[in-house]
């Protein structure tokens, strides 16, 4: 059996999906460790405090060593400095994409490697086929989206124990091993920073430059807080509802950077929707004979559902990706990550896009 005393170390969060991933390990017959990444810090009690507590009773339950490691460094530079860039730039980045790559499939991957494991393994609801990057079982919590940035190396001896079960199966076999965490909350929050109000917590980053809301003929209707906090397609949180008698709700047209002004509509959204995109850094997982033109599905934001596609990439890594029909809010800073069949191809950053 392969599994038999092959060390394994898989990270731990403080949730039932990796509280049960490092179970089925074990019960497998692998020898598991967990590991805890501290990846962010703050003066006083804070999310991580809570999550370590609960990532070492869930060890003790399981009889496994839990320890934790500081990634704080590691973070900071490669993936919260890059969160802020993205934003002085008035886009809107996906941190948790870049903190796969940098932090769980970087730094803990490479500190596993140092400590002898065999394998390193965690919560992410997908699966492996060879080298290839495969949607988990079930569909709706699949994390492939937010794999799409893992170079095809760092996936090499990575277990992902969750791949062929659906939550509520997972949280089924948690109450039946009387963990703690069986009803634990799911984390929404931004990775490793766990769950605050975004605007607040923005603020303390970067300041704000006020400016006016105004509509597509340039009447002023209300004002912002910071173009940052806003992003294409947004109604909710405009503070401008009813203004001049129009019919329907505002939402986000577009960013006036220069005159630092919000452009808003009402009611017709046809100028949300788009059917090109263009972006760059474009990363194939696993090996693929792309050629120059390849029918796809794909998506530019986690809970969209498949949309029918055509990829074009370059030897640079730059693509364009044109869908068979338009696609509403297609937000640049955020990451167009393509399909074939239930395989994820990879991904890249969207710069722009056109109608």
């Amino acid at each position: 059996m392969i599994s038999k005393g092959k060390k394994v170390i898989i990270g731990m969060s403080g949730g039932v999906d990796s509280a049960v991933a490092a179970w089925l390990l074990k019960d497998q017959g692998y020898d598991v460790t967990g590991l805890f990444m501290h990846n962010w810090e703050e003066d006083g009690e804070c999310p991580a405090a809570s999550d370590w507590r609960d990532v070492q009773v869930v060890g003790e339950k399981l009889g496994i060593q839990c320890y934790s490691v500081n990634f704080a460094k590691e973070y900071m530079d490669g993936v919260f400095e890059y969160f802020l860039r993205e934003y002085r730039a008035f886009r809107t980045p996906n941190p948790d994409v870049l903190c796969n790559r940098v932090v769980k499939f970087g730094a803990f991957r490479d500190y596993c490697n140092r400590l002898g494991a065999d394998f390193i393994a965690t919560g992410h609801y997908c699966k492996k086929d060879g080298d290839t990057l495969v949607r988990a079982k079930d569909t709706d919590k699949d994390q492939t989206y937010f794999l799409n940035q893992v170079k095809t190396e760092q996936l090499t001896n990575v277990l992902f124990p969750l791949g062929d079960l659906i939550k509520p199966r997972v949280r089924e076999i948690a109450e039946e091993l009387n963990l703690p965490v069986a009803h634990k909350k799911d984390s929404t929050g931004i990775c490793f920073i766990g769950e605050r109000k975004f605007k607040k917590f923005l603020q303390e980053f970067l300041p704000a430059r006020s400016g006016d809301i105004v509509d597509t003929d340039g009447h002023v209707v209300g004002k912002h807080d910071g173009l940052m906090y806003y992003t294409l397609g947004q109604r909710r949180g405009l503070g401008i509802g009813g203004v001049r008698g129009e019919v329907g709700r505002w939402f986000v047209l577009d960013k006036d950077v220069k005159n630092n002004r919000l452009i808003v509509s009402c009611g017709d959204e046809s100028a949300l929707f788009s059917k090109t995109v263009y972006g760059a850094e474009f990363n194939v997982i696993g090996k693929f004979d792309m050629p120059n033109t390849l029918k796809c599905t794909a998506k530019t934001r986690y809970r969209q559902p498949d949309q029918a596609a055509t990829l074009c990439v370059q030897n640079d890594g730059r693509f364009t990706l044109v869908f068979d029909e338009p696609q509403r809010a297609v937000t640049p800073g955020q990451y167009a990550v393509v399909y074939v069949g239930d395989r994820c191809l990879g991904g890249g950053v969207i710069e722009s896009t056109e109608k």
